[in-house]
């Protein structure tokens, strides 16, 4: 357990250093406010949710920590993987590279609205890591595993990747910067596409799940998508 905590707590503080390089190196300053808090945010939520996921499902932690583009099996997967990493970069660098070159930035409030979607988005994961401890960072299906329909997953199919996409929408925000914003539209793109293609495993692999999706009808968003 403590060496499992060690790799998860260390993996957590180099994603946020690689953040902060990210974000201050396209910005060319650390002079950024904005900046500071949403990586404190970020950081002391992920940190708690980590520190309660190693105490209730240590085996969560496990499967979440072998993820990435490396992790997946199937070619079509490593290309989303990657996608998905570049626009995720995207957020960071574009939001620090509009303050650098001197363009609109956006109020303190909303910079802090910002990070409370952080707060929000984090939070929506924790709560299906609570339902469901099979979500795994790869498409895959487990011994034992069972259809969850309890919790998040009552409401939509896909919880984790709504929460995702709400924290991942407060990055450029926080960042001060609505411009900020523009790649979450090919991120989303991307995430759709990974949800449709696990959609199509999981009816093949996983007892119940196509009843489960005939009767719980949205994706993501209930009386949306």
């Amino acid at each position: 357990m403590a060496t499992l905590a060690v790799r998860a707590y260390r993996g957590l503080a180099v994603t946020l250093v690689l953040m902060a390089l990210a974000v201050f190196v396209a910005a060319g300053t650390t002079d950024y406010w904005q900046a500071w808090v949403f990586l404190a945010v970020y950081g002391a939520v992920t940190a708690g949710l980590t520190a309660q996921a190693l105490k209730r499902d240590p085996a969560l932690v496990r499967r979440r920590m072998k993820g990435g583009m490396r992790a997946e099996t199937a070619p079509r997967q490593k290309i989303i993987m990657a996608c998905a990493s570049v626009f995720f970069v995207a957020l960071l660098v574009v939001p620090a590279a509009v303050r650098r070159a001197g363009g609109p930035m956006l109020p303190a409030w909303a910079a802090l609205a910002g990070d409370a979607l952080v707060v929000a988005g984090v939070a929506g994961v924790g709560a299906v890591f609570r339902a469901n401890s099979h979500a795994a960072a790869t498409i895959q299906v487990e011994a034992g595993q069972r259809v969850v329909d309890t919790g998040p997953y009552a409401r939509v199919r896909h919880p984790m990747y709504a929460a995702a996409l709400v924290m991942l929408a407060g990055f450029p925000l926080a960042l001060g910067s609505a411009w900020g914003l523009l790649p979450l539209i090919p991120l989303a793109a991307v995430v759709n596409w990974r949800l449709v293609e696990e959609e199509r495993f999981l009816a093949g692999g996983l007892p119940g799940y196509a009843a489960y999706a005939a009767r719980v009808r949205w994706r993501l968003l209930p009386g949306v998508y």
